[in-house]
């Protein structure tokens, strides 16, 4: 989807994990994190799904449960160490220790977002003044610190003496290779995983070692592929061919698939195995002995027509090398820019050079802007080159070794939340065994951000330190144009919160002539504090740009932020407007829908401003950059609609638990949400306003009153056992009654015109339930029977304002008394067996057979109680909202029991919650991924010095953390549309339109305009979907209109006042005056006002 792009998958190769005991050790203990939170934390060991709902789909529960049973151990808590921290404790380790006695520095001010000015100050070290934030992110989380003196022998003693017990070890500060290389051979010796990460200005190394044998469960984060038989033949191998309907089987050779509900060789139901792939809708089974057992059996002598497949993921292990050893031989590394295929070699060296100057300067880095210890780096550089690497281009590459020496101790927002994002998700694999590691080393950069030459403004300010790093790299006067920045955040939700927090760090908007502006109309929710960092258990129901902009205000009380609560578009132009749009430098987008996004999209072509987006789907994420004039704007591609699930489908023919869910879903619209709706709207109105009302419902009126009427008369509850008795009737019609109705109509051996049978393929031949409470199903675990009886009174209840009753004794007691009445199939039933036959029906008024719908309709009225004899009696419509469980238990048992009926396997609450709810999956680390490479794309935005960028420099990213894969990549230009005006070509674009500037002239100046600067004659003028001019038109309103103003003539025949802004969009057909030819110009900007 565009909103969340992929890249195709790329596959890399994966490890072995064994996770340590879990130990104690003696470190400062200090108070579990986040004892603020209201809630009570779940039972130890088990998962909060209300907090980790949206990672729970990302990272599944046995993963889950593996890190809630781990610990590690961050080393550094400068930005990237920071960054780390925060999406580690927020993906809910078990225990994450702080080590970093190094007292803070102005740099560090660049990256750790919970550092001050005042702090720089401070004898304390980094950790101890970090903790306590970090530790409020999440309750479950115990964040301790670890001390000892900011030496290096005494930090390196400390890292050995914690190591046993740990399930991994994070360093993120630059320290000497022998201690790295010892660090590393001691967690090989103790089976404990080691990552090395830091940042140097705009360059960026990840190493990863996680032993000899590392197991990983998922390699690459896909949901196991999924298919239908259509056909299984019982040779020797077994043939399975599935129903190309349903789409590819999408599977590998190799792979393992479980079968389950087959019709015919039942023998092979629940047994797995491994696949031939034979094409892309069939497959053979690798010969075992289950497949000679099969296939004497004489039960599958006829094979098998029907049933499911499931993917079986299986576990591959991985071996890594130390650090020692891949220091020597790297061998192959992961690329970040394919555009860049010699640069993972050379930043190799380059961090080398920077270890061996290290070493020989008492582990100082070299000095900002010092071309003296610049000089001296190189020529370091340059005697480790055994491989010539700086030979070829060794201008360029020279220039990149002095910008990397002078910018080494620069410590960027953006580069830390894009490794912090990486080197995260990394922790988590270690701890969880899931997704494929980074083997080796990675780097990163974003040369493209640099100045030419170090910028000779590129020095400390002891005035103003909070920029330091950035100073730097970039200089001051650009560091100035940051501040001076004025952006509009659209979304304050994990994007939005991450997005805010870098601009705090960067500057954005932080002097007199700056300013950010964000909106979101959503409120915070616990699901939202497991990503959304800003945001606490106490804000939970506040606004979330309010609560955003009270947030980073406190990290740069110099940020000037205003935060709104309104949606974008066009009903909110009177407060995003002409005068708003014009005073920005640029929008970034942290939305969740496509809609949103092309209406900003608009703005943005429209008022010729930079545009930066970004999504994600779990592990997955994606970038992109909009210049104007540069790239091409956000939607000029666009990906197709998403497939729509028929509706004969739906209501009588389901075969996968994706139909049986939107079933029960809009069942649940219908019976809670609509049917109160609609009887509150006749209970509201006298009854000449009903029957007006009425009257607009042609198709529906008659279902409409006869759902009132049971509402109101027949079915209305006075007691919660009446709400148990209409459940328990409702779960005989539903899932008995109507099953059995539709058999009478089908019967099971039924035969087609065409000769094959009627219940084949994907009509899965349905049969009614008798109601058991005590039933469990195979595959949900579930009591859907019991379940779907106290939800729907539930609901029931709270509809009519009746006090519910939990005792399950009591429930089952009343269940027992009710009287149930024999079902008795009716005659003359007309039920569609196809879509065509469903819109035949539609449109001849339904099954037929009634009395004249307009006299029905008058019968129903009369029967109803009048509004006057229930004044004061209203209904509480249900709105559905996944994250209410009484809502989803309901949503779940009746898909569930629909399943049942059809033998489709059914899928617990937590599944059915992310399908009926269209949850996207989201984990912090691709969130904070994302939005550093969007930050690094804003810094191109301002410029650089002494440097015109082209399409080239600009990136869009599309990563995939579980793989691992990214790759950033010169975006698209603009198409451009070619015209010849006045003997010259023009080739506009998208970004293009006429401006015209005039004042409010009158059609005929607008007429005379065009031919005076385009030689053009206009023959046709609209303005929307409004014609305000045509060469066919009516001579005498044409004459009349050539006098009066645009905005006249607009108003005139659109019959409605123009919107509060300057502009009219106009839209011309138009002809060049000597050729006659018909001319393609862009839109009319007019401006009349």
């Amino acid at each position: 989807r565009k909103d969340r792009k992929q890249h195709p998958t790329f596959v890399f190769i994966a490890i072995n994990l064994t996770i340590g005991p879990i130990m104690s050790v003696n470190l400062c203990p200090g108070k579990v994190a986040g004892d603020a939170m209201e809630e009570k934390p779940v039972a130890e060991g088990e998962v909060d799904e209300k907090l980790y709902s949206r990672q729970l789909y990302v990272m599944g529960h046995e993963a889950q449960r593996r890190m809630m049973s781990s610990r590690a151990l961050v080393v550094g808590l400068s930005g990237l160490g920071a960054e780390t921290a925060k999406n580690c404790i927020l993906a809910g380790l078990s225990e994450l220790i702080l080590l970093d006695p190094i007292p803070p520095t102005t740099f560090d001010l660049g990256g750790n977002f919970y550092l001050s000015e005042s702090d720089v100050n401070s004898p304390k070290g980094r950790a101890e003044l970090t903790r306590d934030k970090l530790a409020e992110l999440n309750p479950y989380v115990n964040v301790s610190t670890a001390q000892c003196s900011p030496d290096a022998n005494s930090i390196q003693e400390k890292i050995m003496s914690l190591i046993s017990g740990l399930s991994v070890v994070v360093i993120t500060i630059p320290l000497d290779n022998s201690t790295v290389i010892a660090i590393n051979e001691k967690c090989r010796e103790h089976n404990v995983s080691f990552i090395y990460s830091f940042t140097a200005g705009v360059f960026a190394k990840i190493f990863c070692d996680f032993g000899d044998a590392f197991v990983v469960s998922d390699k690459d984060g896909e949901i196991p592929a999924t298919a239908q038989v259509e056909s299984m033949l019982p040779t020797n191998p077994i043939v399975v061919k599935v129903l190309e309907d349903q789409g590819r089987h999408n599977l590998e050779t190799g792979d393992v698939v479980e079968f389950s509900r087959l019709d015919g060789m039942k023998a092979l139901n629940n047994t797995q195995h491994a696949v031939k792939v034979t094409g892309p809708y069939t497959f053979e089974l690798q010969p075992n002995d289950v497949n000679t057992a099969t296939a004497a059996d004489k039960e599958s002598e006829g094979g098998a027509t029907q049933g499911y497949i499931a993917q079986i993921k299986q576990p591959v292990s991985v071996e890594f090398k130390s650090y020692s050893e891949s220091l020597k031989n790297p061998g192959e590394m992961l690329m970040s820019d394919f555009a860049k295929f010699d640069r993972p070699p050379f930043l190799l060296l380059a961090f080398k050079a920077l270890a061996v100057y290290q070493s020989k300067h008492g582990g100082n880095l070299p000095p900002p802007g010092d071309s003296a210890s610049a000089k001296e780096f190189v020529e370091i550089a340059e005697s480790l080159d055994t491989e010539n690497l700086l030979k070829e281009g060794a201008e360029e590459k020279k220039k990149l070794l002095l910008h990397f020496a002078s910018g080494s101790q620069s410590i960027l927002s953006p580069m830390c939340a894009a490794l912090g994002g990486i080197v995260g998700q990394e922790v988590l694999k270690a701890c969880s065994g899931k997704f494929m590691p980074i083997k080796g080393f990675f780097f990163l950069d974003a040369t493209e951000c640099l100045p030419v030459d170090i910028p000779e403004d590129a020095a400390v300010d002891s005035c103003n330190p909070r920029y330091d790093s950035q100073r730097i790299v970039f200089g001051k006067s650009i560091q100035d144009k940051i501040c001076s920045l004025n952006y509009f955040l659209v979304g304050a939700g994990a994007i939005g919160c991450e997005m805010l927090k870098n601009w705090a760090l960067m500057g954005v908007g932080c002097n007199s002539s700056g300013h950010v502006y964000v909106t979101d109309m959503d409120t915070i929710e616990k699901s939202n504090l497991s990503r959304q960092f800003l945001f606490r258990s106490k804000d939970i129901g506040q606004l979330k740009s309010e609560t955003a902009s009270n947030a980073v205000k406190a990290m740069n009380p110099d940020m000037n932020i205003t935060g709104y609560a309104e949606k974008v578009g066009p009903s909110t132009e009177n407060v995003f407007g002409d005068e708003f749009f014009g005073s920005l430098s640029g929008v970034c987008t942290a939305l969740d829908n496509v809609e949103a996004r092309l209406y900003m999209d608009s703005k943005c072509l429209f008022y010729r401003l930079p545009m930066l987006e970004s999504g994600t789907l779990g592990t997955k994420g994606n970038t992109q950059v909009v210049i104007p004039h540069v790239t091409e704007n956000y939607g000029a591609t666009r990906d197709p609609p998403e497939k729509s699930i028929p509706v004969c489908t739906l209501k009588n023919f389901p075969n996968q638990i994706e139909h049986t869910l939107q079933w029960s879903r809009d069942f649940f619209e219908g019976v809670f949400k609509q049917s109160a709706e609609d009887t509150n709207a006749y209970l509201s109105s006298t009854d000449e306003e009903y029957r007006e009302a009425l009257a607009k419902q042609a198709n529906t009126k008659l279902e409409t009153l006869k759902t009132i009427k049971k509402m109101l008369n027949e079915d209305r509850p006075l007691s919660f056992e009446d709400c148990i008795v209409w459940a328990r009737l409702l779960f005989n019609d539903m899932f008995h009654n109507q099953i059995q109705q539709l058999l009478f109509n089908f019967p099971q051996d039924q035969i087609t015109s065409t000769g094959t049978k009627f219940w084949s393929g994907s009509k899965r031949c349905p049969k009614p339930l008798i109601f058991n409470p005590s039933e469990v199903c195979t595959d949900a675990q579930m009591r859907n029977h019991y379940d779907f009886i106290v939800a729907a009174a539930n609901l029931r209840a709270s509809l009519y304002g009746i006090k519910p009753v939990g005792d399950e004794a009591f429930i089952l007691s009343t269940i027992e008394n009710v009287m149930v009445p024999d079902f008795v199939a009716k005659e003359g039933v007309k039920i569609a067996a196809n879509d065509a036959e469903a819109k035949e029906m539609d449109s001849n008024g339904g099954a037929g057979g009634h009395m004249d719908v307009d006299n029905e309709c008058d019968l129903l009225l009369d029967e109803l109680p009048s509004p006057s004899s229930l004044a004061g009696f209203r209904l509480a419509p249900i709105e559905f909202d996944k994250d209410v469980d009484e809502h989803m238990l309901f949503v779940t048992a009746c898909s569930n029991l629909r399943a049942l009926n059809y033998g489709i396997p059914t899928a617990d609450t937590h599944k059915s919650r992310a399908i009926a709810g269209k949850i996207i999956p989201a984990i912090a680390t691709t969130t904070a991924l994302v939005t550093g490479l969007v930050c690094l794309e804003l810094y191109k935005t301002v410029g650089t010095a002494k440097r015109e960028l082209k399409i080239d420099a600009y990136k869009n990213g599309f990563v995939n953390l579980a793989i691992p894969f990214m790759t950033l990549s010169e975006p698209t230009g603009p198409a451009a549309t070619k015209a010849l005006v006045k003997g010259k070509e023009w080739n506009w674009t998208a970004w293009d339109s006429i401006d015209i500037n005039e004042g409010d002239i009158t059609l005929k100046e607008l007429m005379d305009y065009f031919v005076k600067e385009y030689n053009a004659e206009i023959s046709m003028l609209s303005s929307g979907v409004s014609i305000l001019y045509s060469f066919f038109a009516n001579k005498k309103k044409v004459a009349e209109r050539m006098a009066m103003p645009i905005s006249e003539v607009v108003k005139s025949v659109t019959k409605s006042d123009l919107p509060d802004n300057k502009f009219i969009i106009l839209e011309v057909i138009c002809n060049d005056c000597d050729t006659d030819e018909e001319l393609e110009l862009p839109y009319v900007r007019f401006c009349y006002r």
